[in-house]
């Protein structure tokens, strides 16, 4: 995985493991790869993998079965698809719109760009 510099490690390591709820590689109950495994996975101190599942174990997305690892919360999906839409609506489209009059770029050309890559 390639980091970023705009938001720390065990965040965008977060955001991964939200990522893959989404794209349903992990489903309700499904158990998750164990911190260790997840740090090796992405080669990063074990630490950091500690901080990314105890963040997404207090926003309830994952929790641990004591001696057998953490799981997928029912129902995180949805809890991550509101969040992040409420997000998108709230930060991305307001400054991508922004952008868009800057640029002079009107509807129709995101839809056709939509087209091509979509």
């Amino acid at each position: 995985m390639m980091f970023t510099n705009d938001k720390p490690i065990f965040q965008q390591m977060a955001d991964r493991l939200c990522d893959e709820i989404l794209a349903l590689t992990y489903q309700d109950d499904d158990r998750i790869p164990s911190v260790r495994e997840y740090a090796v996975m992405l080669e990063v101190n074990t630490n950091t993998a500690v901080k990314a599942y105890e963040q997404l174990a207090r926003e309830n997305i994952i929790y641990n079965k004591r001696g057998m690892g953490y799981y997928v919360t029912p129902g995180a999906r949805e809890q991550i698809l509101q969040e992040r839409r409420k997000a998108f609506l709230e930060q991305t489209l307001p400054e991508l719109f922004r952008q868009m009059r800057l640029l002079g770029l009107e509807l129709k050309d995101v839809e056709d760009a939509w087209a091509e890559n979509g």
